[in-house]
């Protein structure tokens, strides 16, 4: 067994012993998306080191940009990993790949979610989500669709930018339903994420991505069906004085955490509530990668994590 894989390995085995039979993972892109897909490992939820000695797992190969930005992952029922992406800043299709185990992934396909919409100027920061209630999947994104919308004040960088969340469902991501608008607040919204609580609610995070004044802060709303929707009445603000986005739910043992890519900071922070109501500011006692961007978090068994550091080696 080579040195570099024995170390990770026997750490993991450390807390194994303890009764810990999986592990946190984080998808996340760097730089503006062209290098692809990057994971990172964690084991307490606070610590993050990346995997693949930092190199990209899968690179973007469609889209006007040919950019993989935003990675979303969700394990199946099928055993598979689904992957939705960002292709480009103003693509109206999303991109998507699978894979068994995060190394191998199927041919890249775009998902024209917004081609019907001929004024639509984008397609950002789509979020999959497994519904078991319903079994199927929900696929989330941002748009902005010219004068669709109650307008709101936007600053001159961001003129003419109103997003507004839509979605699709899909139970083999081969047939897909027809577009649809999911979220629809009196605020533009970007980033929205799904995390289904223990009594079978459902809370999802999203960002208030107005600027003018600016907002740019993490909140959620909480549903007990997606059928029925998310109330657009949203909570106060999560996050604290620094602005923030890309919202990834995860539950590591008590906790709710939600990491968010402080991305004026060219850093990543972290609430966590152990009720979903009063929530507690860890940014400086988490630690991520350098150069981390939007990704999301997700638990796997501890086999996957020795698959990848043995391929790795």
């Amino acid at each position: 067994m080579k040195k570099l894989f024995l170390f990770p390995l026997l750490l993991l085995l450390g807390f194994c012993v303890k009764g810990q039979s999986s592990v946190y993972l984080f998808s996340y892109f760097v730089d503006n998306g062209a290098d692809g897909l990057h994971l990172a490992y964690s084991l307490d939820g606070l610590k993050w080191e990346p995997l693949h000695h930092g190199k990209s797992f899968l690179k973007p190969m469609i889209g006007k940009d040919k950019l993989m930005r935003d990675p979303s992952i969700c394990l199946g029922p099928d055993g598979n990993f689904h992957l939705v992406w960002t292709t480009g800043w103003w693509d109206k299709s999303i991109g998507y790949s699978s894979s068994k185990d995060l190394m191998q992934w199927t041919a890249q396909k775009a998902i024209p979610v917004m081609e019907e919409e001929s004024k639509t100027k984008n397609a950002w920061a789509p979020e999959v989500f497994y519904d078991k209630a319903e079994q199927q999947y929900h696929i989330m994104w941002a748009s902005t669709i010219p004068g669709r919308h109650l307008e709101v004040n936007t600053s001159a960088s961001e003129k003419g930018l109103n997003h507004r969340m839509y979605s699709v469902t899909t139970r083999d991501f081969t047939v897909f339903s027809k577009t649809s608008l999911f979220f629809n607040p009196d605020f533009s919204v970007i980033d929205a994420a799904i995390f289904q609580k223990h009594n079978n609610e459902y809370m999802m995070f999203l960002k208030n991505e107005n600027s003018n004044p600016p907002e740019k802060n993490i909140r959620f709303t909480v549903s007990k069906s997606l059928k029925n929707g998310f109330p657009t009445e949203v909570s106060k603000p999560i996050t604290g004085n620094y602005w923030a986005e890309g919202p990834a739910p995860l539950l590591v043992g008590e906790y709710i955490y939600v990491y968010f890519d402080k991305y004026r900071d060219h850093q990543y922070g972290a609430v966590r509530s152990k009720d979903g109501v009063d929530w507690e500011d860890v940014s400086d006692q988490v630690s991520f990668p350098k150069g981390t961007r939007h990704g999301t978090a997700f638990k796997v068994d501890r086999a996957i994590l020795e698959n990848i550091w043995r391929a790795s080696e």
